[in-house]
């Protein structure tokens, strides 16, 4: 589970582990895991939860938490950059970072663990996208684009699987009010010299597509990551499943 020390990745964590199975959660240093994991095992009691520290900025980090995992039925690739930044403004530098986090994250641990779960004949590969991914914010180029290409990997990816009961899907997600997303939405009601709850207000009403006028809950889109990591959700596969709080126009 990869970005899962807090926001929707800690929620699918918690969701998985409540379903009982064992979890690995994943963020950018020593602390931040433990932490996760010991407040993990608080609020999921008999949670069986290890951690792994890893920034997917640097590809030599990404290389020893590959050779720490062991076998893996369940891959969830979370992690990911935002920022709100004119595409003017948006550096060499920061486009390969977000490449490297956003979308280098999810091709090198599904190709570490999608060998292992065709042979063993059962596995659930999830992408935590973005409707950004379909459709780019012009204030968001960097983040839309690594999302897209995210889109792109997991429905090649399901390819790869044809006639067998491994999976690979997408999750579309809509507006979330993470802690990342908290925490933008609290700077830019500082700068603006408004409230959160207005500008929180201003935002959803400026998704034209919404039909649930608000941001949605991480524990919502955590109901979903479970059903596809699930036996239920057999059928499910090379999808990209919305979250989005439901639209007016299908895009995909």
């Amino acid at each position: 589970m990869s970005g899962s020390t807090q926001g929707i990745g800690y929620a699918i964590a918690r969701g998985l582990l409540e379903e009982g199975a064992s979890v690995a959660v994943n963020g950018r240093d020593d602390e931040r895991v433990r932490n996760a994991a010991q407040s993990l095992r608080e609020e999921v009691p008999g949670a069986v939860v290890s951690g792994v520290a890893a920034d997917f900025a640097d590809p030599d980090q990404v290389s020893r938490l590959l050779e720490g995992l062991g076998e893996v039925e369940i891959l969830v690739n979370n992690v990911g950059l935002f920022e709100v930044k004119g595409f003017e403004d948006i550096t060499d530098g920061d486009w390969q970072r977000y490449v490297e986090v956003n979308l280098m994250s999810g091709v090198r641990l599904s190709r570490h663990v999608l060998g292992g779960m065709l042979a063993r004949g059962w596995g659930r590969i999830i992408f935590i996208g973005s409707e950004s991914g379909v459709n780019v914010p012009a204030e968001m180029v960097h983040y839309g684009v690594t999302k897209a290409g995210m889109l792109a990997l997991s429905n090649g990816l399901a390819k790869r699987t044809r006639g067998t009961e491994v999976t690979v899907n997408t999750i579309l997600g809509g507006p979330t009010y993470s802690k990342g997303v908290a925490r933008v939405v609290e700077e830019l009601s500082r700068a603006q010299g408004m409230g959160t709850d207005e500008l929180k207000g201003a935002i959803i009403a400026g998704n034209q597509t919404s039909l649930l006028q608000r941001f949605i809950d991480p524990r919502e889109l955590t109901n979903l990551a479970l059903y596809l990591a699930s036996p239920l959700a057999s059928a499910t596969n090379g999808a990209a499943v919305r979250a989005d709080g439901g639209v007016l126009t299908t895009i995909l």
